[in-house]
């Protein structure tokens, strides 16, 4: 079942120390070095991941973390990569330890997915190696990369099931290796029920691999130092990453910051009904609570979030990227066990981010956004120089999949299309990039087509202009496929009904669309979510990503800015007019000071 919580309680991932080591002191010059030297490793194990897998969402996006823990599920550094991975591995060593703890030999390869027991869910494999040292179990190298398909309803991405079974192979801290000895008839069990052998058997071998790199290096860095100085070291690197965030939340008055409610889609089945989103930050000394009482009932598709394997790490990478942002900290913070200590989670059971078991979880990444969304305009108000105006924080994940020639496999192809953040605070919004928990790149264009029947006819920014504001919000992008052959089409995605809010006066961001056979008489508006959609052959699909909201007041943005959004073709002389009071001459492409300084001075006169 989910976890039953009282309404003052909230949930964190920082795991309790029960050491089995020496503490000593440990010299700056050899602190900073082996603080490196675990970032250095965390950054490779996610090299060979990416550059091994198979699946382009693993090696073109980097859909995937990696990074190394100790025995307590500690976190003692991370992959840059993706937040929702690296902050959900924690969870899945406590799931697997509930099981599996005590059990431990060297040599062992545990693999996981299990929503309900500290998965971020189910398509994301986890492969957990516990490291030993002197014969003793001191530590676990892990990592998690999202597969092409785990069979179940419907290839690549399901919407529509009815429950957690109906997802896709469940692992539940399974040994594939136990003391060395792979378990080859449970793998080849586990690929015969996916419809993308070839793609999940390499992807496996690569996280595998990634793991496998990880214990290398810290036992070669155990070899160097000795077990109580390298502990001895992590423990003051996350002190020190605990302090600096505690720090910061110090020096937010303590209070409760409301976000304006925030409404999904719809489930993917019940058409017209948004999804209420509620979330409230609450700031006590040096923590934070993510409260989401009153967001919507949990519901009967895939669109629920794990409580522990996804909200709990997208409520503490919220809180660590808006007050230890890198642009803004001049010192170097290492993201680890010591971020999660100050920030705590609540989500009612039985809602959308706390469901009960066996509802599925399976599409969770848009609610996720759309809780780190709010997060940072929950604190806009007394955060002004770090909060942003709203994101579109809606990751949209689409999958094309139809029958391989060999008429016994499938292929799949996941794609991750890209929104845009809201302005900032002295910086436009960034346009056509991945938002907020995601941070994964997009796929060359050239790849898809060469290796599936769809051609891409348009990949740019949006036409419509950007969100105005004394910094503008970011522009979507917008991606025509044309379909050479008949293709499914499963998506998670959430168009925001109620586009990307502007912040401290600024204008509101526009919203996305999913469009068939667009400027035909033939089109057709499609839902955000579906589920095994045909597009057929000479079919186009465009995919319209919303745009960032603007922040601060448009009349106060630098004219010259103006002239150069104009110049470019962001706005018309006539946007430039209305919206931000700046009269562009286009003859000379120069701004009319004069004429500008009366229009702005007229608006303020009334």
């Amino acid at each position: 079942m989910a976890k039953t919580l009282m309404p003052t309680d909230g949930v964190s991932l920082a795991a309790e120390a029960n050491r089995t080591w020496d503490t000593v002191e440990v010299d700056p010059i050899t602190l900073r070095v082996i603080g490196g030297a675990l970032n250095s490793m965390a950054k490779e194990m996610a090299q060979v991941l990416y550059r091994m897998a198979y699946s382009s969402l693993i090696r073109e996006s980097e859909d995937l973390g990696a990074g190394i823990f100790d025995v307590n599920g500690r976190e003692l550094c991370e992959s840059d990569s993706t937040p929702m991975h690296c902050g959900s591995i924690p969870a899945y060593i406590r799931g697997v330890n509930r099981r599996l703890a005590g059990t431990y030999k060297p040599g062992d390869v545990i693999l996981h997915n299990h929503p309900y027991h500290g998965a971020a869910h189910s398509p994301d494999y986890g492969v957990i190696i516990p490291i030993f040292w002197e014969g003793e179990h001191i530590g676990f190298a892990g990592c998690t990369g999202h597969v092409s398909d785990i069979g179940g309803n419907f290839p690549g991405l399901c919407m529509d099931v009815v429950d957690v079974w109906a997802e896709g192979k469940l692992m539940d801290s399974m040994k594939i290796y136990d003391g060395g000895v792979r378990n080859d008839m449970l793998i080849q069990h586990i690929l015969d029920n996916v419809r993308t052998p070839e793609q999940n058997r390499g992807d496996l071998e690569a996280l595998i691999a990634c793991s496998r790199i990880g214990e290398k290096r810290f036992i070669e860095l155990l070899e160097k130092y000795g077990l109580d100085v390298v502990m001895s070291a992590a423990d003051r690197w996350m002190d020190y990453s605990e302090e600096m965030l505690r720090s910061r939340i110090r020096a937010i008055p303590n209070g409760s910051y409301e976000a304006p409610i925030g409404y999904l889609d719809d489930d993917g089945k019940n058409r017209g009904v948004p999804l209420k989103v509620a979330v409230r930050v609450q700031v006590e000394d040096e923590d934070v609570l993510i409260d989401l009482t009153g967001s919507n009932d949990q519901v009967p598709t895939a669109f629920n979030v794990p409580f522990e394997g996804s909200v709990l790490p997208v409520a503490v990478s919220a809180i660590r990227t808006i007050l230890l942002d890198e642009h803004l900290t001049e010192e170097f913070v290492p993201q680890n066990d010591g971020c999660f200590r100050p920030v705590r989670a609540y989500a009612p059971e039985g809602t959308i981010f706390n469901p009960d078991f066996p509802a599925s979880c399976f599409a969770r990444f848009s609610q996720v956004n759309r809780i780190f969304d709010s997060i940072n305009l929950a604190l806009a108000p007394v955060l002004p120089e770090r909060a942003i105006a709203g994101s579109s924080a809606a990751l949209c994940a689409i999958a094309y999949s139809g029958l391989a020639e060999d008429g016994e496999s499938y292929w799949v192809y996941i794609e991750i299309n890209e929104g845009s953040y809201g302005a900032r605070n002295g910086k436009d919004g960034m346009d056509a990039v991945d938002a907020l928990m995601a941070n994964t790149r997009n796929n060359p264009i050239e790849e898809l087509e060469l290796n599936h029947a769809m051609r891409a006819e348009r990949y740019e920014l949006r036409d419509e202009s950007p969100a105005p504001g004394q910094w503008r919000g970011g522009i979507g992008s917008v991606r025509t496929w044309y379909m050479e052959t008949d293709t499914f089409l499963g998506s998670e995605a959430d168009n925001r009904t109620d586009p990307p809010a502007g912040a401290l006066g600024g204008g509101d961001g526009a919203s996305g669309s999913f469009i068939r056979n667009p400027g035909t008489p033939d089109e057709e508006v499609l839902f955000s979510k579906v589920t095994q959609e045909v597009i057929h052959a000479g079919d186009r699909l465009e995919i319209r990503m919303p745009s960032g909201g603007g922040f601060g007041d448009p009349f106060l943005r630098d004219p010259f800015a103006v002239l150069s959004d104009v110049w470019d073709e962001y706005l018309t002389a006539e946007e430039a007019r209305q919206d931000y009071g700046v009269v562009v001459n286009t003859d000379n492409w120069t701004v009319d000071a004069e004429a500008t300084e009366q229009l702005r001075g007229s608006r303020v006169a009334s």
